[in-house]
């Protein structure tokens, strides 16, 4: 299937690596101008936007955990593009920690810095895109969640709470947003195959988490990346508010 994002601008949050490096190249492949957006690591970023093809294609730096960084990005991206046909909050951490072994300080510190990027972060980010997607038409949010939100997460409990609160959040403002042409979709991977989880599939417990599937394997992140480009494409208006599942059967729901 193929998609036309010719003459649209596509701002991906957390795209020098990983998923989001492979969500701005289906995008970039597509004819979208994208918006590579990083943390801190410039290099990284750099590489991705010198293998995007097409273009001109641009880079960003913010901190999503902070407001003023997501205003000032914000800010940035639509005075060089004019305007940002689709957003996908991708950006976000993943940090395993022993709940039982923790001190309270710690406890608190992993729960506010986890909160703040995959929560605080998407939602201050779509807040002020949102205000600009209003006054030109509307406009497309897709937010990368887990599958870690239905199934809880003892060895990461802040990690899953803050994707369920991302995906009643996409819910909530589905609902609020579609009178003004804005859509919000959200994608609910299971284990991908990125150098954020190299080492723990390279590990001794890599086949049983291959083995959680019945596919055998975790995702590609081309294959996560095709279904968020194809949310994000034109005739999806009637899908906002959903939640799309991508685990290969790893965990299912009804």
């Amino acid at each position: 299937m193929e998609f036309d994002f010719l003459n649209k601008n596509v701002l991906v949050t957390g795209s020098s690596r990983g998923l989001g490096r492979a969500i701005a190249q289906r995008f970039a492949g597509s004819g979208a101008r994208v918006v590579i957006h990083y943390h801190k690591n410039r290099q990284a970023a750099e590489e991705t936007l010198a293998d995007l093809p097409g273009g001109p294609h641009l880079l960003v730096q913010a901190d999503v955990s902070d407001p003023t960084s997501v205003e000032r990005m914000v800010d940035t991206v639509l005075s060089a593009t004019g305007r940002i046909h689709v957003l996908v909050n991708n950006a976000g951490i993943f940090e395993e920690y022993p709940m039982l072994e923790l001190t309270y300080e710690q406890w608190q510190e992993k729960w506010e810095r986890t909160i703040r990027t995959n929560l605080l972060g998407p939602a201050n980010t779509s807040f002020c895109l949102i205000q600009h997607m209003k006054k030109q038409g509307g406009g497309k949010i897709v937010n990368i969640s887990s599958r870690g939100a239905f199934r809880g997460e003892p060895g990461e409990p802040a990690y899953g709470a803050s994707k369920a609160g991302l995906n009643s959040l996409s819910q909530s403002m589905a609902v609020a947003l579609a009178p003004y042409n804005v859509f919000i979709y959200v994608v609910t991977p299971g284990f991908i195959d990125t150098d954020m989880t190299a080492k723990m599939l390279s590990g001794p417990e890599g086949d049983a988490i291959r083995g959680q599937s019945p596919l055998g394997r975790v995702a590609q992140p081309e294959e996560v990346a095709r279904t968020v480009v194809f949310l994000a494409s034109e005739g999806t208006d009637y899908l906002t508010g959903c939640i799309v599942d991508v685990n290969g059967a790893s965990y299912l729901r009804s």
